[in-house]
């Protein structure tokens, strides 16, 4: 080990003055040698029961040899992960935000408790790419994180399917336009194997921006599950884990405001999740850094919406790899003026640095990225919307698909169930602005995600004929005319709880404007009548502190503000 390696060791001065870590670290296999060489956490968000991380342990195994190869120990350790694909439409949903925060906790916790000298994150699911980016800022020790990789597309009758396609196959069915065969063989097929959802949902949009940040390495979120460049980059950890401790290039070195825009750069051009939007107020606080609504609608405003993806698109994220791959996209994107490309990244060189050997993207033989030129949307298509609906904001996806404006009369549902219920009774129908309440961050509790919802109302044919808006949130499977994370929350009093069935509502994205056509005399009434639906699960345990703990969806639903 080189003498700067090792006079950055941290681990090593705790230890030296506790003869008892030493012990045990022999207890585990540990030899004398081994006692001067840096410690590096491997946090893995591995576990059996999700496509998404089942394979994480595995690439766990190969990220510790390339840090034994290095002259490093790797120790590895685990954290907890939720499936949102899973869990959506069921109790289940109220714990899936909140593990974002377990997760970032968790990774904190055990780093710092054994002095670890450095952490690698290996993650897969939606939750678990920020949540290991929160811990990082935090901890402020050499980090780097592995994307376990997205899952290849599925197949059935000749077209592909993802995750989606499931949620859109139970609306196809309740409406009655798919046989028993299809949506047997559509759920059977939809997911073919291991890795992350297959579109641009939250887990692709969040590895390929944290990327673009430069928190991973070149190509992490380009690489499938099963590709072999996926092992390579597992076992390439180890010399760039040694470099960044030679050279102490930190997280809050890497992630600064600069690089949080060139993240939401990111997210704004390849149409991402507007999951993102909560995870990098998050991101920025756990940095110190001052991030908010306006500046994310600053840099939506400045992108065009560029990547033909599943939600609203054509393709899937395996297919990105085709073209260059994300790297390719962030070097038009710097050409374009769009990304700073003198950011530090993980392996100790600039963004622009990086990106000096990727071959320029090719418009010519692919469909899939736009010109700037010839976008789909000449702005992002997330967008803040304020109105009486919304005085703290709400978050939309706009992809311009499904129009800028729409106007319609309240649907009112306290809750998810109510609405499938609804839906499932005839009762949504075209011209509706579809109202999910008492699903925020203490309401919901843990703002759940309204794929179910939205899937339903797609596979039912009714994607440009409604709208539908909520003080929970979306999946990034979502697409259609929504508009979620609507602040305060119903729970808190925020004027969506006051909305009746038959109000007019507008949602117009041209000017960003979520109204309630309801005066403020009438709103003062009901507001004097209103009581809360109080969440029915939380007098105790994790959901109770998190009710107790967490801030508006508007701050990122941090909890240890």
């Amino acid at each position: 080990m080189s003498e700067n390696l090792n006079k950055f060791s941290k681990t090593l001065t705790q230890e030296v003055s506790n003869p008892a870590s030493q012990a045990m670290l022999y207890a585990i296999g540990l030899k004398e040698s081994d006692m001067s060489k840096p410690q590096i956490g491997i946090a893995s968000t591995g576990y059996e029961g999700n496509p998404c991380n089942v394979h994480l342990n595995g690439l766990s195994v190969h990220v510790k040899k390339g840090i034994q190869a290095n002259d490093m120990l790797g120790l590895i350790f685990h954290t907890i992960g939720v499936s949102d694909g899973m869990t959506n439409g069921n109790d289940g949903m109220s714990y899936s935000l909140p593990s974002r925060d377990i997760i970032a906790d968790s990774i904190e916790n055990v780093v710092c408790a054994q002095w670890y000298d450095g952490v690698i994150t290996v993650v897969g699911c939606d939750k678990n790419m920020p949540g290991a980016i929160m811990a990082m800022a935090r901890i402020n020790r050499p980090a780097i994180m592995v994307y376990g990789g997205t899952v290849k597309t599925g197949l059935w009758k000749g077209k592909k399917l993802d995750i989606v396609s499931a949620f859109e196959a139970y609306g196809q069915k309740v409406s009655g336009t798919i046989s028993e065969e299809d949506y047997k063989g559509i759920i059977q097929n939809s997911i073919p194997g291991q890795g992350a959802c297959g579109g641009m949902y939250t887990a692709n949009t969040m590895a390929s921006s944290i990327e673009a940040m430069g928190l991973s390495l070149p190509f992490s979120s380009s690489y499938p599950a099963t590709h072999e460049g996926k092992t390579a980059e597992c076992v390439a950890i180890g010399a760039a884990m040694k470099n960044l401790l030679e050279k102490q290039i930190l997280p809050k070195d890497i992630i600064t405001k600069k690089s949080l825009e060139n993240a939401l750069t990111m997210v704004m051009a390849l149409g991402g999740s507007t999951n993102a939007v909560l995870h990098y107020l998050a991101i920025a606080h756990a940095a110190d850094i001052p991030l908010t609504y306006a500046d994310i609608q600053r840099i939506s405003d400045q992108t065009p919406f560029i990547a033909d993806l599943k939600p609203s698109g054509k393709f899937f994220m395996e297919d990105i790899l085709e073209l260059g791959g994300v790297p390719a996209v962030m070097k038009y994107l710097m050409k374009e003026g769009l990304i700073h490309g003198d950011c530090m990244t993980v392996t100790g060189k600039t963004i622009a640095e990086n990106l000096e050997i990727i071959p320029d993207l090719e418009f010519e033989n692919q469909k899939m990225i736009h010109k700037i030129s010839d976008p789909i949307k000449k702005t992002g298509h997330i967008q803040i919307l304020y109105g009486n609906l919304a005085q703290k904001g709400g978050v939309a996806k706009i992809t311009g698909k499904e129009g800028l404006v729409f106007e319609g009369i309240a649907k009112v549902c306290d809750k998810e169930e109510q609405m499938l219920e609804a839906f499932a009774n005839g009762e949504i129908k075209a011209g509706q602005v579809i109202v999910i309440r008492y699903e925020g961050p203490k309401g919901g509790p843990g703002m759940p995600e309204m794929l179910k919802p939205t899937s339903a109302v797609m596979g039912a044919g009714l994607g440009d004929k409604v709208a539908l808006i909520t003080d929970g949130r979306f999946s990034g499977g979502t697409h259609g005319f929504v508009v979620g994370h609507i602040s305060p929350e119903a729970y808190e009093g925020g004027t969506i709880a006051l909305v009746k069935d038959g109000d007019k509502i507008t949602i117009d994205a041209n000017i960003r404007q979520l109204i309630l056509h309801v005066s403020d005399e009438e709103l003062n009434e009901r507001r004097a009548s209103w009581k809360p639906l109080t969440p029915p699960f939380v007098e105790k345990g994790v959901l109770r502190k998190y009710v107790k703990n967490v801030s508006g969806a508007d701050e990122g639903c941090i909890t240890d503000k």
